[in-house]
């Protein structure tokens, strides 16, 4: 393959999260191209090569996956084509799982070292499992970490699972009429208005719908990435699913007036006319101006409540906040929030547990499927009774909430100070007292922390752990560390380290958080020591052996057909490897 080429294909497979690898006739360069699912024909233009890898654009999709619903199929959302936020619509669900289980699996079988399925061997001496038929199963590398690998467990709802949404304001393209939802697949600008999302529960969809509607009816406009200028920038939408708890956020500058040409230019006119009567003169005028636009944005803003409420829901709405943000940056955060209706926060609940979410409080997205996630982690924790359990990443406390009915004590480190706050007020909520979070870095935080813990739960920002932190985690040689991620590719880097501190993967599953999207969440229990499983000591000598005819090198194949021949065993490419190092 050539940079600037164009080529079609066939992808192969779907590498995490997205990035599909496709093959080409007559070409024994291989492209990995983002945006194409396996078993697609798709044309590509090769943006650069390294070896026999090349990095493809996709161009289009020739034709579909023989799995795939139609794209104008009543299962696939009607803004699937355009819209930035899903990549697996047309894929049904159980589907999704297999592409899900799959790339986690092929992550996994890279990071755990064979180690984790063998003790240690010599090149004289190999170690198999009792059975035949673990074996016949061990005989691929993939198939030996099926026996760690326990599968992907499913959201108990594929669709309208989400319990918060971010929108953005803007246009659909230059100069179009105002849009209100996601931004377009592969544009940092354009935005998609997703007012029939089908990943978020109606309610979602009709507040979107009437927000859009009412300011799409004024002379306003959007915040520009570009130019920095504008007023409308976000509308940030929660909604509990046991509890029907919304609330509702506009997110905005402060600049209302000045993008409100029709309200600038008589509101000018009178104010010059003014101008001469009023002592302070200029300053004067601009304080007049001021009141003027903040009784504009008061009176907006009682217009929102009005509409909000008026709203025929199925949950209720608990609170409207207005946030004011003039921050370049294309984030949600806030300079000031007036709270318009009711309060700034919502509860949920948990596996028998009540939270308290606030505006910019970390929940995970999915309800339903947090139950399931922190039920396998619950699980992979085993006995805690009397254990004292760092939790360390731990957020708002969910998972050490989780555990504390049960442990001695959890002991929680996050750097996020309102994380924290918000932990320690649950966990009050809850009647947790053996609870203790801990504002900070864990890097830092564990230096001074003088308990020593039974067990650690680790569960990082999808970049994963400092190297140093993790140094200091396996340093307190606890006996079991469950580690949940949210991008397994991370999670790989922090298994070698853990390994090499003398730790093995004893269980690993993943969990669907996260339906129509290339996310997933891991679990993964570690122990320390040996991993009780039964095993046979199988021995033979190489000296009787001919190997005259691998005196050039053998591929792995003949290694396995050769012992295969000569001592009836089975052996896999992970055996192998560990004999070659």
């Amino acid at each position: 393959m050539k940079k600037g080429n164009i080529y079609e294909g066939i992808a192969k497979r779907l590498d995490f999260p997205n990035k599909a690898v496709v093959g080409v006739e007559g070409e024994t360069d291989q492209a990995l191209v983002k945006g194409a699912l396996p078993g697609q024909k798709v044309s590509f233009s090769v943006k650069k090569k390294r070896g026999g890898l090349a990095e493809g654009h996709l161009l289009e999709i020739l034709a579909q996956a023989d799995y795939e619903y139609a794209p104008d199929a009543p299962e696939v959302c009607p803004h699937a084509a355009t819209c930035g936020g899903c990549c697996y619509q047309t894929v049904p669900y159980e589907k999704q799982l297999e592409i899900k289980e799959d790339q986690v699996r092929r992550i996994l079988e890279k990071a755990i070292v064979s180690g984790d399925h063998l003790e240690s061997m010599s090149t004289d001496v190999l170690e198999v499992s009792e059975k035949s038929e673990d074996l016949e199963a061990a005989e691929e590398p993939e198939k030996a970490c099926n026996m760690l690998f326990e599968g992907i467990l499913p959201s108990p709802h594929p669709t309208e699972y989400r319990n918060k949404m971010e929108f953005s304001f803007g246009d659909e393209y230059k100069d179009g009429p105002l849009a209100l939802g996601m931004h377009r697949r592969g544009s940092f600008y354009d935005i998609v208005t997703t007012g029939d999302c089908r990943i978020v529960h109606e309610d979602f969809r009709k507040i979107l719908r009437a927000v859009l509607a009412m300011y799409a009816s004024k002379d306003v406009t959007f915040f520009h990435k570009r130019t920095h200028q504008g007023y409308l920038r976000h509308l940030l939408v929660r909604r509990g699913v046991r509890s029907g708890e919304i609330t509702v956020a506009l997110v905005t500058t402060t600049r209302r007036q000045e993008e409100s040409r029709a309200f600038a230019e008589s509101a000018s006119a009178e104010l010059e006319g003014m101008a001469d009567e009023l002592s302070g003169g200029k300053n004067d005028l601009i304080s007049v101006r001021k009141e003027n636009e903040t009784q504009l944005i008061t009176e907006e803003d009682d217009e929102l409540r009005s509409v909000l409420l008026s709203l025929p829901l199925s949950g209720k709405i608990v609170g409207i906040s207005h946030i004011y943000n003039d921050s370049v940056a294309d984030v949600i955060q806030s300079d000031r929030t007036d709270i318009i209706y009711g309060s700034d926060y919502f509860f949920e609940e948990i596996l028998g547990l009540k939270f308290k979410i606030s505006t910019f409080s970390f929940f995970q997205t999915n309800s339903l499927g947090a139950e399931v996630l922190y039920s396998e982690v619950r699980e992979y924790a085993g006995g805690i009774e009397g254990k004292t359990i760092f939790d360390l990443y731990s957020g708002t406390g969910t998972i050490a909430q989780i555990l504390a009915p049960v442990a001695k004590k959890v002991v929680g480190v996050e750097i996020v100070e309102e994380a924290v706050e918000a932990a320690r007020e649950n966990a009050a909520l809850n009647g947790l007292a053996n609870c203790e979070f801990i504002a900070g870095d864990v890097l830092k935080v564990l230096d001074s922390l003088k308990e020593k813990p039974d067990m650690i739960v680790l569960d990082p920002p999808r970049a994963g752990i400092h190297p140093k932190a993790l140094q200091k985690i396996i340093a307190y040689g606890v006996e079991q560390i469950v580690y949940v991620s949210c991008k397994p590719t991370s999670l790989a880097v922090d298994l070698e380290a853990l390994q090499a501190g003398g730790y093995r993967v004893e269980r690993a599953c993943c969990v669907d958080m996260f339906s129509s999207t290339a996310n997933v969440e891991t679990v993964v229990q570690l122990s320390k020591g040996e991993i009780n499983s039964k095993k046979v000591r199988v021995e033979f000598s190489m000296e009787d052996m001919d190997m005259s005819g691998f005196q050039k090198g053998a591929t792995y194949g003949q290694i396995k057909e050769y012992v295969k021949e000569h001592t009836g065993l089975s052996v896999s490419s992970l055996y192998i490897a560990q004999i070659k190092q």
